[in-house]
């Protein structure tokens, strides 16, 4: 008789065993005694949950199924929820109220039009939307960017302090602030760090001057780099920092970012992300960007669906490159590497469901990570859980928290051949019963699409 995993009884009081669950070791915190990991790397374990805890993990087999309860895995993975490290809440679900058009330049243009419905009530019921998607796919951290411009960034703020108490417990929510760096030229970048301080958030910005895509080099890149770890440094904040983001050779802070670290002694954690046209650089030039990279510390994030959409784009031709960084490179030098979300539905990025899993399975084919599986997929939970500093998430611990997810995949290499819709989500060791909202309970802000006058004037 086939395994069906929609026939699964989740107790929904009490302890019970979570018997013969395949769990990637990658995901243990420690080691099980006489547990023998297989060819995928993943080892078979039996998981006592109680109390909205995991509260002993034993090798499969070695301790009898009387009591409490059990429930039979037969051998099917058993995954922590996983950790989004790279979103933007704020910019989601935005269509059809604003299409993109696939290019760079479209996503910024496309943004600081739709800034206009930005009201405290349209960011709150985008972004808990997005929330929303995400919990229902097993994702129990997310760290988003917000656009922090003047005028836009109390507001942004604000309700992301709300969405954050209100989805305590729930998901772990962090932000970053998201301004182009020449916005700390002046007073307001002051004012920013402090608002970031006050909100328990991490510094951020992109590495290219408002109104610009990533073209070529600001004079002062390496002053303002200064400038925005001095400011985060003096309040104890960590950095996220949008890095080179085109095919523009350049343009390329990544060696920037890594010395200004090192000169300025830089002691919290300085994450980069997108890092993409460090695939396009010379060997020689690559090769020492990374050693920089280790030399400084620094950690990297990759968003791979939306760079492949995004970058190399033409009309009429097809792209002759990913638009993805070095991330075998990286990993090979020591650098911590993790995969996250991005955009989802919105200028930048047209498609998307705040889905780690999916993220995940396209992020293998993207990167070719496997042959083999093991260890992989740590870039969607310990990897980027540490970087944020969310040890919790992402990991299977005794003492630690029953977020789970329950596939019907035996391998990895089933996980990743189907979409994994049907899989089981387990919050405090009890079936999850949200459903994925309706994008109909968005219909009304979307009633205003933007005129192709304002197009215009936006990218004038």
């Amino acid at each position: 008789m086939s395994f069906d995993l929609s026939t699964l009884t989740i107790p929904e009081s009490g302890p019970y065993w979570l018997k013969r669950a395949r769990v990637p070791t990658c995901f243990m915190a420690t080691t099980v005694a006489e547990a023998v990991a297989d060819g995928d790397g993943t080892v078979l374990l039996d998981l006592l949950i109680e109390e909205g805890a995991i509260g002993r993990i034993v090798a499969s087999g070695t301790i009898a199924a009387s009591q409490p309860p059990s429930v039979d895995m037969a051998g099917r993975h058993v995954w922590p929820t996983l950790v989004d490290m790279h979103a933007h809440l704020d910019k989601c679900h935005v269509i059809p109220r604003s299409n993109p058009d696939g290019t760079f330049t479209g996503g910024r243009v496309g943004t600081v039009r739709d800034r206009k419905f930005w009201s405290y009530d349209d960011l709150y019921r985008r972004m808990s939307f997005g929330l929303r998607c995400a919990y229902a796919h097993g994702v129990s951290a997310i760290r988003t960017h917000l656009d922090s411009h003047e005028g836009l960034a109390e507001r942004g703020w604000a309700v992301f302090r709300d969405l954050r108490d209100e989805w305590a417990g729930r998901i772990e929510l962090q932000a970053v602030a998201l301004v182009p760096i020449d916005a700390f030229r002046g007073d307001y970048g002051v004012w920013l760090a402090d608002l970031v301080e006050q909100s328990g958030g991490v510094l951020g910005g992109v590495t290219r001057a408002a109104g610009k895509d990533h073209v070529g080099t600001l004079a002062d890149t390496d002053v303002l780099l200064d400038t925005v770890l001095r400011l985060a440094a003096d309040r104890g904040l960590d950095v996220d920092l949008h890095v080179d983001e085109s095919d523009d050779l350049e343009a390329f802070s990544l060696p920037r970012v890594a010395a200004a670290v090192m000169r300025n002694q830089f002691a919290n954690r300085v994450v980069c992300d997108h890092c993409v046209n460090l695939a396009l650089q010379p060997e020689d030039v690559a090769g020492r960007t990374i050693e920089l990279c280790a030399e400084a510390a620094l950690s990297v994030v990759t968003l791979p669906t939306p760079m492949v959409y995004l970058q190399d784009r033409a009309s009429g031709r097809t792209p002759r490159w990913r638009g993805v960084t070095l991330l075998h490179e990286l990993r090979s030098a020591g650098i911590p590497v993790a995969v996250a979300g991005d955009n989802c539905r919105d200028t930048w990025y047209a498609y998307g469901d705040h889905d780690m899993v999916d993220t995940f399975q396209q992020a293998v084919r993207i990167f070719h990570l496997d042959h083999p599986l093991i260890d992989v997929p740590a870039v969607v939970g310990p990897v980027p859980s540490e970087m944020i500093r969310a040890p919790s998430h992402g990991r299977v611990a005794v003492g630690g928290p029953a977020r789970l997810m329950l596939f019907a995949a035996r391998t990895i290499n089933e996980l990743l051949s189907r979409p994994q819709a049907d899989r089981i989500v387990l919050h405090r060791g009890r079936r999850l019963r949200d459903r994925l909202p309706d994008y109909e309970e968005l219909d009304d802000l979307m009633s205003a699409p933007i005129s192709a006058v304002e197009v215009e004037e936006a990218a004038g």
